[in-house]
Parts: C-alpha cells; structure tokens; sequence
C-alpha cells in the first residue's frame, strides 16, 4: 500500500488523517513535536479501523524516521492564524519550521512528491521547492480546491442547488485577492451570472475571499480544518489512483497566464507525477487585472522571503 506522511498532527493534519484512512488508499504517519500527541491520535485513529472495515496501518511519531519512503509528504505544520493576523503575519516563523520539515523529510523520502498547506500558502510552497531541491511538478499548494469549495457551498445556500451541479473555479493566490471567476463558474452548465442576481454573486464573491477569515472569528482559538483536510485527500487521491483530475491548486508557474517563478493558484492537472499540467483558461480584461493583481501580492511574499534570506 502507498504511504502518507502527514506533517503536524493539530487539527487539520489528524482529521486529514481521518479521511484519508477513510479512503483505504495509503498506510498513514503522523508526525508531531508534541510528545505523546501524534501516537495517541494515530492509536485511536487506528482503534477505529475495525468499527470502518479499512485495513490501514496508522503511526504516530515525534521524530521523521517512521516517514521514510512516502510516496506523498503533507506538510500542515507551522503556527495557525489567530483573529487579526495576516497571512503575511506568519511569513517567517513558519518558513523556519517548513524549512526543518522539508529538509528531513527529503533525505528520508527522495521520490516523495509534497501537498502543502502552511500558510502564507504560495509562498511555503516555492520555499519547499527551492529547500528541497525539488521539480516544480511534485510540490503543490492545497488552496484552490478549499476555495472553490466555499464558493461552491455559499452558491448551494443561495439556490438551494445540489452541490454536485454547482462548479466554481477560485484562481489566485490563496487569501484577500483571489480571484472567483464567475463568468466560468456554473450550476449543470449555466453560468452563475445567468442564474444569481448579481449583487447576491458579488456578496458571494466577497464571502468566499473572506471565508478563512470567517471561520478564525467564530472559532476564536485555531482555524478550518475539516473542509481544508478534505482537500488535501481529494489530492492525495487524485495523486495515489493517477486520476488525471483536473482542481485549482497552487503550482509553479513557467509563463502560464504570463506568470513566472512564483506558486500560484492555477486549474491544474494532478497524477502519479504530481502536477502534469496547468490548464489555461481564456480570460477576459477584467479577469486577467484581477489575476495580475493577486499575482503581485504572492510575488511580494515570495520576494519578503528571499530578503529574509530564508532562500
């Protein structure tokens, strides 16, 4: 069976954990510092398994060595975002703690390809790339697909539609600018512009910008983690069954959408390689502006990292 190692056994690394073992597709570790914290999640998790019928093997650990040879790396690790902060807040804090995960897990697992979820997003991302030493297609950001999924819920709750006919495609870096794009976006193949009033799809649009944000101010201690965790093992299903499923992700881009040497959120297409391929939608003016505007935010993020000389 394949193996996943989860990095930072808090809330969005165990219940990733618990949808994954879900799934049946991978042996799980879940690695914490946290002494005691990862083996008991990992025990119980894996009392469960009976209850569920799944015959996977699920190991907690304070230390990197249970996660040679994974063939997926998810790194959640790093501080969570508290009422006020700014993605930004978080930048090099979290980039020292991304930089240690990456450096030992690299070593332990060459071939692994890496989801990663600390924020500021974007940014951890090239940072994984650039420490690790890493082809662009096997590191890939988990944002879009969250995003998307919050449109898609909000634009549910507006119609009273079934998720299943709702697709929405959120692109851009993941906080503040990204950009829902609702002339794509649609309920069974009509455009949402054709189907919302359009101050209650702008509220929409608004919402979903927003939507992390929400969620840290009702929680007050800690940030989303079941939607997010979710995410992750769509990608790490797609990743595993060598799917061809195309989902906005952050990955690399190398002229796409006239952007170059930053991780961006993209409709990309994920397999056995990681990202095979980033899929370019045709946008308009209007689109286009906001895309080069979310653009520059992550540039600037990523450019705060080099002067750090955290890269």
């Amino acid at each position: 069976m394949a193996k996943v190692s989860i990095i930072g056994a808090g809330m969005t690394g165990s219940t990733t954990a618990h949808w994954l073992a879900e799934k049946e597709i991978a042996d799980i570790v879940l690695v914490d510092i946290v002494e005691g914290m990862p083996q008991g999640k990992a025990l119980d998790l894996q009392e469960a398994m009976p209850i569920i019928g799944k015959d996977v093997k699920i190991v907690g650990s304070n230390g990197y060595d249970e996660t040679a040879g994974s063939d997926i790396i998810v790194i959640t690790a790093g501080l969570p975002r508290k009422p006020g902060m700014s993605r930004e807040d978080l930048l090099a804090k979290n980039a020292d703690i991304v930089t240690s995960v990456v450096k030992e897990t690299v070593q332990r697992s060459p071939d692994a390809i890496f989801i990663i979820l600390t924020n500021p997003l974007d940014t951890m991302s090239y940072l994984t790339m650039k420490v690790g030493n890493l082809p662009p297609e096997r590191v890939i950001g988990q944002a879009g697909i969250l995003d998307s999924a919050r449109m898609r819920a909000f634009v549910a709750m507006e119609t009273g539609v079934s998720v299943e006919n709702i697709n929405c495609y959120v692109l851009g870096g993941h906080g503040d600018s990204m950009v829902p794009l609702t002339r794509h976006s649609n309920i069974a193949g009509v455009p949402l512009r054709d189907y919302i009033p359009a101050d209650r799809l702008e509220a929409i649009v608004q919402r979903t910008r927003k939507g992390g944000g929400e969620i840290v101010s009702l929680l007050k201690t800690g940030s989303a983690f079941y939607a997010p965790s979710a995410a992750i093992v769509q990608m790490v299903e797609a990743i595993l069954k060598d799917k061809h499923l195309i989902v906005p992700c952050a990955a690399y881009m190398q002229g796409e959408y006239g952007l170059s040497d930053i991780f961006f959120g993209v409709p990309t297409m994920l397999g056995r390689k990681g990202v095979e391929k980033i899929i370019e939608y045709d946008l308009d003016e209007e689109e286009m502006a906001a895309l080069k505007k979310s653009a520059e935010a992550v540039r600037k993020s990523t450019e705060l990292l080099k002067e750090m000389g955290k890269i």
